[in-house]
């Protein structure tokens, strides 16, 4: 199984950056869907009805799809042979980044289905400062990837 993964590691890296940027697009775009949602659409309109479709569109159709590819791949390509140093920090710096991230795209779930029953209790400046943590997490994912400071 090792053999494998080093032979397929180039195309495993490439659906791996691939699936972390349609996900990444997706945890930056859902959120501001809700600032809008939450500060300017009232609960059973037809305004309502459509931002409702394009967060349950955008999440299901590609936020968790995305999701879950970058795990699969992000897994491939933490066990094959010589590509991850396992006695340096960087990993799980990473590895604790990914987690907060995956956090987040269950705590967007959670939230659109409160706008779907009409019980969103959030603001929009909520959503609004919580939009700034996919970046601070791809920060330290970046930083722990590329640097390798720790």
């Amino acid at each position: 199984m090792t053999s494998l993964l080093a032979d397929f590691y180039p195309w495993t890296k490439v659906l791996h950056v691939i699936s972390v940027i349609a996900w990444m697009a997706g945890l930056f775009y859902l959120p501001r869907l809700f600032v809008y949602h939450a500060e300017r659409i009232e609960t059973g309109s037809e305004t309502d009805e459509l931002f409702q479709t394009m967060e349950v569109r955008l999440l299901r159709a590609i936020m968790n799809p995305a999701m879950i590819a970058t795990w699969i791949f992000g897994l491939m390509l933490a066990f094959t042979p010589g590509i991850v140093d396992w006695t340096a920090v960087w990993p799980y710096t990473k590895a604790a980044a990914i987690l907060a991230m995956t956090w987040f795209h269950h705590w967007l779930g959670k939230r659109r289905k409160e706008f779907v029953r009409g019980e969103n209790t959030r603001s929009g400046r909520t959503y609004r400062m919580m939009n700034e943590l996919p970046t601070l997490l791809l920060i330290v994912i970046v930083v722990s990837v590329i640097a390798r400071p720790f």
